[in-house]
């Protein structure tokens, strides 16, 4: 018997129609919790409502406002799913509220549909979207909900997303800190306190560190000279970490693509005596030739980054060996199913990959379950002013490095647990989209 017709025999044998008629009615209160369960299970689960969530435009953490905005399924199970991408949060939400209104049209859409069926919403939205040349607020939110299926999947089977990707490749994932001026310890600056930055993060077990010494010099020449005065001068706080630590910190460099092909190898040379772990984004991400040219060059593995989407893009770069390792953004890339296909189409390629994870709270959370579930982590970042300061005015189980390395929750889906506190207080912002 087809399982839709088994499933409204039963109903109409035990005199309920549906779970969603049945609602909180007497009969409801009278049922056996193994009955209520086992209608649920016949039911079929579908988006019922869409949220967003944003934040206070004067709302503070540590010095910086959150730049990250959520995005809520909920179902006709109860069970609801949250996702995450960030910064643009107007324009995201206006993609969003598109797609929906879309919806109410031809197409096929969010509200009705199974969130268990990821790969189908995420094809679905892509190529709705695609025709207009795919990018930006788009792939943002095609990721956010993403990451909210996922969530809502591993909740409905009681289980947390990495074993759905796999289970575990590893027991713990081990990380570097990003620093930047904004993002500090203590307030500390690379050019006047890179020894007590170190330090403290060596006593904790983290032994890579990021840093962006080049900046100042490419916004004042803008990208396109350096002399060898200007590297010596950025040289310094590597050199300092060499001298104070050997070999025992490892170092990343990010120039955030503001160079030319001649002044990246120019920086590339210089850094190759101090073996640093990667340069990352040296170009712009629109010339895989020329990276490739610059990969060829150096003896620095080149980190291709979270500035790609899907793996589509990623393809290239590997293809044209234009990458020494790859880097993805699970809010950015097309979500959790993407970037474990990414690092999955990099493993084929003998690629490590190295997640980007300086954003929300949910882009730390599912980062950390698919770095557990890949087999090419290199290593994945992490950051003293998110998971110290900002992440815990929202999160009340904030996963901390402990050791140099970030466990994944055990909870279901995710696994976050959400405070209550931000959203009694206003700062955050609950905005319905849309509704059966």
């Amino acid at each position: 018997m087809p399982k839709h017709l088994a499933r409204r025999k039963f109903l109409q044998a035990a005199g309920l129609g549906s779970v969603a008629a049945l609602g909180a009615s007497p009969a409801a209160e009278r049922m056996p919790p193994a009955t209520t369960a086992a209608i649920k299970e016949l039911e079929p689960m579908k988006i019922t409502k869409v949220e967003v969530v944003k934040f206070r435009k004067d709302l503070m953490i540590d010095g910086e406002p959150p730049p990250w905005m959520w995005v809520r399924l909920y179902t006709n199970t109860g069970i609801m799913g949250v996702g995450e991408t960030y910064p643009y949060t107007e324009g995201q939400i206006g993609i969003l509220r598109d797609l929906v209104e879309e919806e109410r049209g031809s197409h096929a859409g969010l509200l009705g549909s199974d969130p268990r069926d990821i790969d189908r919403t995420w094809y679905e939205i892509y190529d709705r979207t695609a025709f207009n040349v795919i990018g930006g607020a788009e792939m943002r939110m095609i990721s956010a909900i993403n990451i909210a299926q996922w969530d809502i999947l591993g909740k409905s089977l009681g289980a947390p997303v990495y074993r759905l990707l796999g289970g575990k490749a590893r027991e713990k994932v081990r990380v570097y800190n990003t620093y930047t001026r904004g993002w500090t310890i203590n307030h500390w600056q690379i050019d006047t306190d890179m020894e007590k930055i170190a330090r403290f993060l060596h006593d904790r077990g983290i032994k890579a560190v990021k840093i962006y010494p080049f900046d100042p010099i490419g916004r004042r020449n803008g990208g396109t000279y350096i002399s060898p005065m200007e590297i010596d001068s950025a040289l310094e706080p590597i050199k300092l970490i060499r001298d104070r630590f050997g070999d025992d910190m490892e170092i990343a460099i990010d120039i955030n693509s503001q160079w030319n092909l001649t002044a990246a190898l120019r920086i590339a040379h210089a850094l190759e005596p101090y073996k640093v772990m990667w340069l990352e984004d040296p170009l712009y991400q629109g010339n895989m030739d020329a990276y490739a040219t610059l990969v060829r060059g150096t003896t620095v593995p080149i980190t291709v980054s979270e500035r790609l989407a899907t793996r589509y893009q990623f393809r290239e770069a590997l293809d044209k060996k234009a990458v020494g390792i790859v880097m993805h953004d699970t809010t950015w890339c097309g979500g959790i199913s993407e970037a474990k296909k990414i690092s999955d189409l990099a493993d084929a390629y003998y690629i490590p990959t190295a997640p980007h994870t300086c954003g929300g709270p949910l882009l730390w959370f599912s980062s950390i379950h698919t770095a557990t579930a890949v087999k090419n982590l290199w290593i994945m970042e992490s950051c003293y002013h998110f998971y110290h300061y900002q992440y815990p005015f929202f999160i009340k189980n904030v996963p901390v490095p402990e050791n140099g390395f970030v466990t994944a929750p055990e909870g279901p889906g995710l696994g976050v647990e959400f405070r209550t506190e931000p959203f009694e207080r206003g700062d955050a912002i609950v905005e319905k989209i849309a509704e059966l």
